[in-house]
Parts: C-alpha cells; sequence; structure tokens
C-alpha cells in the first residue's frame, strides 16, 4: 500500500504594526497581505495616540503603508523601503517560516 506524504504546513504569523500619531482621526493599514483593502485593517488609536493593528500573515515579502486622514504616510520604524509605481515608496515587511 502507498503512503501518502504529510504536506508541510506553513502556519501564518501574527504581526502588530505601530503607528504614532495622536493628530490623526483615521488610520488604516493597507498592502499587499489585504490587496491593498481600506476596509480590511482599520487601525486603533490607544490613549497615547498610537495607532495599532494586528494581522495574520504567511510567510513572505510584502509591501505595505498606512493611510491617515487622507494621506499615505510610510512606517518611521522601518526603514525597508522599495519604490512603488507612484513615485513614493512602500515599506517591506518580511515574515519568515
Amino acid at each position: 500500500m502507498a503512503s501518502i506524504a504529510k504536506k508541510d504546513v506553513v502556519m501564518h504569523r501574527i504581526i502588530e504594526f505601530v503607528l504614532e500619531m495622536p493628530k490623526a482621526q483615521k488610520v488604516i493599514l493597507m498592502g499587499d497581505f489585504n490587496q491593498w483593502n481600506p476596509k480590511k485593517h482599520p487601525m486603533r488609536k490607544d490613549k497615547n495616540g498610537v495607532w495599532r493593528t494586528t494581522v495574520r500573515i504567511y510567510p513572505g515579502r510584502y509591501e505595505y503603508r498606512f493611510w491617515a486622514d487622507g494621506e499615505w504616510y510610510n512606517d518611521p520604524r522601518n526603514t525597508l523601503r522599495c519604490p512603488n509605481c507612484f513615485g513614493s515608496e512602500n515599506n517591506i515587511v518580511e515574515v519568515l517560516s
């Protein structure tokens, strides 16, 4: 009888994204991991004006940015960046397996 090989199970990772922007009224995290969908990852502001959200992401390389009060912002805590097609830069997050 033939045996069935187990497939490698790749588990997602939980990544926290943080943006300190106390004057912002609304911040959204968008990136490759959510197809740049503004409805997927709205962020919550804590009492210190720090916006946070956690995202389940499978291992890989992803581009992302923050959308705050109608404008794009890069993650000041992450220096990994690449050019985008709009003449600015996206941040990069690499999720390891």
